[in-house]
Formats: structure tokens, C-alpha cells, sequence
């Protein structure tokens, strides 16, 4: 498994975000490789705004890296944030807790 994280901090908190990531997967349906994803603020910094994305794998993170429609969602995101940083995570251990 592989996680993308990626850290943002915005100053004007809307919807606009949102819309994105839903415009995205209706652009990439069937095509995307994405497994899972979580959006989380920070309680502490609520324009602090970090995403986990998960897939399979490196290799089908960066197929989905590829897509022409991601390329033009980080784009747009870029405009809406103030500043954005990602990290690329192999997991080594996943457990889960009841």
C-alpha cells in the first residue's frame, strides 16, 4: 500500500475545494487509481487542510500521477491554497483497532 499526503494551508475556507476533488473523480471515473482518501483540518490551524490519499501502490499512484485530469486539478488547487506540499509514504505497517 501507498499513502500521498498532502499539506495544505488555505485562507479562505469554502466549498471550492470540495468541488474540486468531486469534479476530479467525475472526470476520472472508471480511470482513477485511487483506493481511499481522507481530507482532515486542523483543529489547532482550521486553514491547515491535510489529505491522505491511498492506492494500491507506488506504480498505481503514479498512473494516476499521469491522468491528464490530475495534472489540471493540482493546477487549479494551486490557486486556492497558499501554500501546498507533498509527501509520498510506503507503508511498512497497517493495523486497525477495534
Amino acid at each position: 500500500m501507498f499513502i500521498q499526503l498532502i499539506d495544505s494551508h488555505m485562507s479562505d475556507l469554502d466549498t471550492a475545494l470540495e468541488e474540486l476533488h468531486r469534479e476530479w473523480e467525475r472526470a476520472t471515473d472508471g480511470r482513477n487509481t485511487v483506493r481511499r482518501s481522507i481530507t482532515a483540518r486542523d483543529r489547532e490551524d482550521e486553514r491547515h487542510i491535510v489529505s491522505l490519499v491511498f492506492f494500491d501502490s507506488y506504480e498505481s499512484a503514479m498512473e494516476n500521477s499521469n491522468l491528464p485530469e490530475t495534472d489540471e486539478m493540482a493546477a487549479k488547487m494551486r490557486t486556492l491554497v497558499d501554500d501546498v506540499s507533498f509527501e509520498n509514504l510506503d507503508v511498512i505497517d497497517d493495523r486497525s483497532f477495534t
